[in-house]
């Protein structure tokens, strides 16, 4: 799911264990990321719905996934246990419709039997983990097992073409999670300590975005014929589409 240094950082009890308080902090857009992507599926309620999820973390996504959807199921990829087993307390009996599968999405082929298909597939906040070059690898693999008419859906990060415009949306992004942690988190205390905070995590995880019309490219790239946008502020998008013939 993760390059390994990523794996390992996410692998880690002590990351896991503030994960979930951190992105509420970090990214309080996720819900809203989420909503969207599952707001343009068209499939009926009681659908059956076969899904993958690159990178399930602790699950946010597929836990309203399958509240929406009663009749699917998810096989979820991860890199890290740890976040496995978040993701199962988080799901409770839901997880009984996930199937869980510890390793590298990168070596996708590896992972799921070769005759597995899928009518959607989907990440969050996983995929800028990746170099360019090994996402749309990722991707053009997953694309390989989604149907046709089937649906591709990313919420994820992305950095602004201007760099005046990115440091702008830095300062936003740094008083927006200093004001959101209201003096409770000591590494989120003020704007310094926040952006020392941000840098260490980013390098330590691996992160790598990209810019939102590269982010376009590597979708077709990867195989989707026209890619979209379905939601976008800041530094967060929700991209992907339908894989035609």
């Amino acid at each position: 799911m993760k390059p390994t240094r990523s794996i390992k950082a996410y692998d880690v009890p002590e990351r896991v264990v503030t994960y979930d308080a951190d992105m509420e902090i970090m990214h309080p857009n996720r819900s809203k990321m989420v909503a969207a992507a599952l707001e343009v599926l068209p499939f009926s309620g009681d659908a059956p719905v076969q899904a993958l999820d690159l990178g399930i973390g602790t699950g946010y996504f597929t836990m309203q996934l399958l509240g929406k959807y009663p009749e699917a199921r998810v096989l979820a990829v991860d890199g890290a246990e740890a976040m496995v087993e978040l993701a199962k307390q988080r799901l409770g009996d839901l997880s009984e419709r996930v199937s869980f599968c510890i390793g590298d999405f990168r070596q996708l082929e590896g992972l799921i039997p070769e005759e597995t298909g899928f009518d959607l597939v989907y990440s969050s906040y996983a995929l800028h983990h990746l170099s360019r070059q090994d996402k749309v690898s990722v991707i053009r693999r997953a694309m390989k097992r989604l149907q046709l008419g089937g649906w591709f859906l990313n919420a994820d990060l992305i950095v602004a073409e201007d760099p005046a415009v990115e440091r702008r949306l830095q300062e936003i992004r740094v008083a927006g999670i200093v004001e959101r942690a209201s003096g409770k988190k000591e590494r989120f205390g003020d704007m310094a300590s926040t952006r020392q905070t941000l840098d260490e995590l980013e390098a330590k995880e691996g992160d790598q975005p990209i810019t939102l019309l590269e982010d376009l490219k590597v979708l077709q790239e990867a195989g989707l014929r026209k890619p979209a946008v379905f939601w976008l502020e800041h530094r967060e998008a929700v991209t992907g589409g339908v894989k035609g013939a």
